[in-house]
């Protein structure tokens, strides 16, 4: 069966030499001589990512004294608050969205 292109130009099916296949083969074993290079790669980033990991047991994910230094310094009214960076951050943040909508 023959399978018709949009293009209405039909598909001829060819099959493959013995020599083709032979040449298929030998590119295979090409490629799977690469392949064991590229295992040490993924072997050093799976190192440095396991290092990562076990560095960020021993560090807090949140700095308990400085959340405390926050939330005493809001709840006396001496936090300082700046506006105009708050401002700039929010509009900012209003182009990335305007420009990730398009």
């Amino acid at each position: 069966m023959t399978i018709q292109p949009l293009t209405g130009k039909q598909n001829h099916v060819v099959s493959p030499s013995k020599s083709s296949v032979t040449e298929k083969a030998q590119n295979t074993n090409v490629h799977t001589t690469k392949k064991a290079d590229d295992n040490v790669d993924i072997t050093t980033v799976a190192k440095k990512i396991t290092q990562a990991f076990e560095s960020s047991k021993t560090t807090p994910a949140i700095y308990e004294k400085r959340v405390e230094e926050v939330r005493k310094a809001l709840e006396n009214g001496t936090y300082p608050i700046n506006a105009e960076k708050i401002a700039e951050k929010m509009i900012e943040i209003e182009r990335e969205q305007f420009n990730n909508s398009r």
